[in-house]
């Protein structure tokens, strides 16, 4: 009896060893089976494509194709460019039921989309734009719950797109240059990052797309109507009884517009008397003080108001008895001779208002001397600390931090001098008319170095006073004549103290976290990392309600990372491993727990080993 157990165990463990792989060999056969007809013969295949029977989908490394971890199942299957010109048979591809992504962009594919894409549960890119693909969308599509992006462009499907807009999660809808049919998709479009379905044959009405998208997206689709594309849609006849309801509704909006008018009328009636009362010896003494202010001269319409001709920050001689030589002129060699009458004096321009103040460009000695002058508002600081702090940052240079050249302190407002910067700022660079194109690789790695290090240097002087930047983003590195970078307006955002703990409980918790109070070093170097990732993704830090931190995190975490760089950069041939690690080091920077991000003596180092790299790699091509 024994004898026959062991001559019946290695067929046991033969047929259990041919039925665990028996899945895999019928996924396998799928897959050969999707390029024997993608191919059709017209792609010379040799033994190292592999997509045959006799290798490994993952450990033999079929082209195209990639797997997970553990090299147990495939993943994504991406064949772009290869001159396919075959049929797609999606049946075959989504045998294999991990499959996440498809790509297929600019071959010359035929076929359609068949009802089968269905059984592909977890797939999240689908890209087969630049190709012929004909026919109908299937209805199936809608059970792509896990989809993220689709791009179907360029192509030959016509119909009607099917109701996906239960797929919460889709940020990229691209259907241009088709022949699609019906009225505009129904999807959320407040999620969206990128949509665009141009040369159809859509029509009616544009729905609401929250502001997200231009006119671009629905051109050449005659049919369409909306504000967007300036054709009024017809009306659609009402019935009597909605007809009396609007009648009425009417009635009372053009009724709250005459009352609306009413007060207004009055109000205005009202100041105008009020003006016409005599004013006390003080108040003349105030408006005569105050028409020494400088004017502003702005180069927008919407900046050249009668109020803000007159200086933004007016300050009164008879201000709390603040006399006017209150201005405090620190070492910088530019603010020798200053007094605050040239300041009040001389001619201004409004270059911007933020969340803290004003900043404005001034004109000295008919233009001789150009200063930037930001007025502070809403800030709940001391004088003698403002005082304190502006002392202390005076005894702290740094060749690329940018310092104060004089302030003025009083109970309601302050104002600090600097040496103006010609060049604009980093914001400016990367997302101004030019869009960073002219901003190459090299260039955008030395800003990072240079800020790094000079951040890192005030860190390390300015850690035991307290006093971090406290408001650092890519509108306040500047560039002087040389287009060097440095660093503006350090210090002028308190210090809080903040308690810096954090909730695991969801990655959303993490995110709304991610940015402590102001004034923290923490909050610095996520700052910091922020504008790493402006200078890698050349997008700006908010683009329509969409975070730039948030929108890198998601697509780094669907694993498709080459999508977060600007295509200006790979474009110049960037080295594709330094974009990553760069990416890596911000996305230290910007841990949601604050307690995890390196400092910024680290940060620095990181990036300078990196910069030494791109240096060596630059010299010995």
């Amino acid at each position: 009896m024994n004898r026959v157990s062991v001559r019946i165990l290695p067929v046991l463990i033969f047929l259990l060893f041919h039925v665990s792989k028996s899945e895999d060999e019928e996924v396998k056969r799928s897959l050969v089976g999707f390029m024997d007809k993608l191919a059709a013969g017209n792609v010379g295949r040799d033994q190292s494509w592999g997509w045959n029977m006799s290798s490994d989908p993952c450990n033999d490394k079929w082209i195209g194709v990639s797997c997970d971890t553990l090299s147990k199942s495939v993943k994504k299957v991406v064949l772009d460019e290869l001159n396919l010109t075959g049929v797609l048979d999606i049946g075959f591809a989504c045998k294999a039921s991990s499959l996440s992504v498809l790509s297929l962009h600019s071959n010359n594919v035929v076929g359609s989309i068949s009802e089968e894409i269905g059984n592909c549960k977890h797939l999240t890119h689908l890209y087969v734009s630049g190709n012929q693909i004909s026919g109908h969308l299937p209805e199936s599509l809608k059970q792509l719950s896990n989809l993220k992006r689709f791009d179907i462009s360029n192509n030959n499907f016509s119909g009607e797109v099917p109701d996906i807009s239960q797929i919460s999660g889709l940020i990229t809808f691209f259907a241009q240059n088709n022949q699609l049919t019906g009225e505009v998709p129904n999807l959320d479009f407040s999620h969206l990052l990128q949509f665009n379905i141009s040369n159809n044959n859509f029509s009616g009405p544009i729905p609401d797309v929250k502001g997200r998208f231009s006119a671009d997206s629905f051109s050449g689709n005659p049919g369409l109507c909306g504000e967007l594309v300036s054709k009024p849609c017809p009306p659609t006849p009402p019935s009597k009884r909605k007809s009396n309801h609007s009648s009425i509704k009417r009635f009372f909006i053009y009724s709250g517009y005459a009352v609306l008018g009413l007060i207004v009328v009055l109000f205005v009636a009202f100041k105008l008397v009020s003006k016409m009362k005599p004013k006390d010896d003080k108040e003349a003494v105030e408006t005569n003080t105050s028409r020494r202010s400088y004017k502003t001269s702005t180069t927008t319409s919407n900046e050249s108001k009668i109020a803000e001709n007159k200086s933004e920050y007016s300050i009164s001689s008879v201000e709390s008895g603040v006399a006017l030589s209150s201005l405090v002129v620190l070492t910088s060699p530019t603010g020798q001779g200053l007094r605050f009458e040239d300041l009040l004096r001389a001619p201004a321009e409004l270059l911007g208002k933020g969340k803290h103040g004003s900043l404005y460009k001034v004109m000295l000695d008919n233009g001789v001397t150009t200063l930037a002058v930001k007025r502070i508002k809403d800030w709940s600081v001391d004088s003698e600390e403002f005082k304190r702090r502006m002392k202390r940052l005076d005894q702290t240079r740094h060749p690329s931090v940018l310092p104060s050249v004089a302030f003025y302190c009083s109970q309601q407002e302050k104002l600090l001098v600097y040496e103006y910067q010609p060049n604009g700022s980093l914001f400016r660079l990367l997302h101004g008319s030019q869009s960073g194109q002219a901003f190459g690789w090299e260039s955008r790695l030395n800003v990072a170095a240079i800020v790094g290090e000079a951040l890192a240097f005030m860190h390390e002087e300015l850690g035991e006073d307290g006093i971090a930047h406290g408001n650092l983003k890519s509108t306040n590195i500047l560039f002087n004549q040389n287009m060097d970078p440095c660093i503006s307006e350090y210090g002028l955002m308190v210090f809080q103290t903040q308690d810096l703990s954090f909730d695991f409980q969801s990655s959303k918790d993490a995110l709304d976290h991610a940015a402590p109070t102001y004034g923290s070093f923490k909050a610095d170097i996520y700052g910091f990392g922020v504008i790493l990732l402006e200078l890698l993704t050349g997008k700006p830090v908010h683009t329509n309600g969409i975070d730039l931190a948030q929108w890198v995190h998601s697509v780094v975490t669907e694993e498709w990372t080459v999508e977060v760089f600007d295509k200006a950069l790979i474009s110049q041939g960037a080295s594709e491993e330094r974009l990553l690690n760069l990416l890596q080091i911000a996305l230290k920077c910007i841990n949601p727990n604050p307690y995890e991000r390196p400092n910024m003596n680290q940060v620095a180092v990181m990036i300078s080993t990196l910069k030494d790299e791109e240096d060596r790699s630059s010299s010995h091509p």
